[in-house]
């Protein structure tokens, strides 16, 4: 087995090095330094990677049902727990009419 690392090693410039490599940057039109208003409203990749926020959240519960009840549910396949969602929403929406 080799004993030489996979991994690349990283040779850091030397202040002279850095200083050329740095003029170089800011002669370029083309790579102009960002300005303080454009480095404060930038945000973290993280917050706008994944599914957008919801408008309208939802609360996690433990609820307990017969097991008819998830059967017949998880048989309508991918989806059922929005389907579920909108049998008691209905169910809501007629009985508070009643009152």
């Amino acid at each position: 087995m080799s004993k030489t690392s996979k991994r690349p090693s990283v040779v850091m410039p030397t202040l002279q090095e850095d200083k050329v490599i740095t003029a170089a940057a800011k002669a370029d039109p083309d790579a102009q330094p960002l300005t303080p208003k454009q480095l404060k409203s930038m945000v973290p990749i993280r917050a706008v990677r994944g599914r957008p926020k919801s408008e309208s959240t939802k609360q996690l519960v433990s609820v307990r049902y017969s097991p008819e009840v998830l059967e017949f549910f998880k048989s309508t396949g991918e989806g059922w727990q929005s389907r579920m969602d909108g049998v008691l929403r209905n169910y809501v929406t007629r009985h508070s009419r009643r009152a």
